[in-house]
C-alpha cells in the first residue's frame, strides 16, 4: 500500500504529506500531469474558438442577406416607379404607323420588367424585418433565431431578379422607349394637305433611335460580362478562403493527433 501510495505521488509530481500543488512548469514536456494539462487546455481553446468562428461566420451570412435585400429593395422600387412612369408618359403619336412588332416588344418589356422588380421587392419586404429583429439583438446565439439560411435562396432570387434580370431588362426598356419616342419624328411630310411617310431610314427619327441602340448594345455586352466576371471572382474568393481553412483545420488535427499520441505514452 505504501509502495502505491509513492508510485503516484511521484506520477503526480507530489511530495508526500504535502497537499501544495507543484509548481508551473515552463516546459509542458517534461512532466506528465503538466503535460495533459496543457494538452486539454489547448484542445478547449481550439473548441472555443471553433464555437467562437462559426458563429462569426453566421453573423456575416446575416449581414451578408440583409444587405443584398436592402438592396434589392431600393433598387427594385426605383427601377420599377420609372418602368412605370415610361409607359404611363409615353405619348404615341396618332398620326404615325408604328410597326406592330415595336408596340408589343415594349408592351411585353415594360410588364415583364415591373413584374420582376415587385416580386423581388416582395420577397425583400417579407424576408428583410425577420432579419433585422435578429440583426438588433447583441447576442451571439440570437443568429440561429434569423430565417436568412433557410431562405437563402429566396434572398438569392431576389438579389438576381433585382441586379441582374431586372437592369437587363431596363436597357432594353430604354432602346425601346428611345425607338418609340424618336421613330415618328421627321418621319411624315404634309405638302398641299396631304401626309406622305418618308423612307424608314432616311429621316432623322430613325438615324437617332438607332444610334441609341448602338450605344446601349456595347453596354449592355459590358455589363454581361462583369456581371460574370464578378460572380467567377466571388466564387474564386469563396473556394480559396474554403480551401486555406481546410488547411488549417488539417494542421490542427495532426497537431492534436501528435499530442494524444505523447499522453499516451505517458
Amino acid at each position: 500500500m505504501e509502495d502505491f501510495r509513492i508510485n503516484m505521488s511521484s506520477e503526480l509530481n507530489v511530495p508526500m504529506g504535502s497537499p501544495a500543488p507543484p509548481p508551473p512548469c515552463s516546459d509542458p514536456g517534461s512532466r506528465g500531469m503538466d503535460y495533459r494539462d496543457w494538452v486539454r487546455r489547448s484542445y478547449l481553446e481550439l473548441v472555443t474558438s471553433n464555437h467562437h468562428s462559426v458563429q462569426a461566420l453566421s453573423w456575416r451570412k446575416l449581414y451578408l442577406s440583409r444587405a443584398k435585400l436592402k438592396a434589392s429593395s431600393r433598387t427594385s422600387a426605383l427601377l420599377s416607379g420609372f418602368a412605370m412612369v415610361a409607359m404611363v408618359e409615353v405619348q404615341l403619336e396618332m398620326q404615325y404607323k408604328y410597326p406592330k412588332v415595336l408596340l408589343i416588344s415594349f408592351s411585353i418589356c415594360t410588364t415583364v420588367l415591373v413584374a420582376v422588380h415587385l416580386f423581388a421587392l416582395l420577397i425583400s419586404t417579407c424576408i428583410l424585418p425577420n432579419v433585422e429583429a435578429v440583426s438588433n439583438i447583441h447576442n451571439l446565439n440570437s443568429v440561429n433565431e434569423s430565417p436568412h439560411e433557410r431562405m437563402h435562396r429566396y434572398v438569392e432570387l431576389a438579389w438576381g431578379f433585382s441586379t441582374v434580370l431586372g437592369i437587363l431588362l431596363f436597357l432594353a426598356e430604354v432602346v425601346l422607349l428611345c425607338w418609340i419616342k424618336f421613330l415618328p419624328v421627321d418621319s411624315t411630310v404634309i405638302r398641299n394637305g396631304t401626309i406622305t411617310t418618308r423612307a424608314t431610314s432616311g429621316h432623322a427619327g430613325w438615324q437617332a433611335a438607332l444610334a441609341s441602340t448602338m450605344i446601349m448594345v456595347p453596354v449592355g455586352l459590358i455589363f454581361v460580362v462583369f456581371t460574370i466576371h464578378f460572380y467567377r471572382s466571388l466564387v474564386r474568393h469563396k473556394t480559396d478562403r474554403h480551401k486555406q481553412e481546410i488547411e488549417e483545420l488539417h494542421k490542427l488535427k495532426v497537431q492534436l493527433d501528435g499530442h494524444d499520441r505523447g499522453v499516451q505514452l505517458l
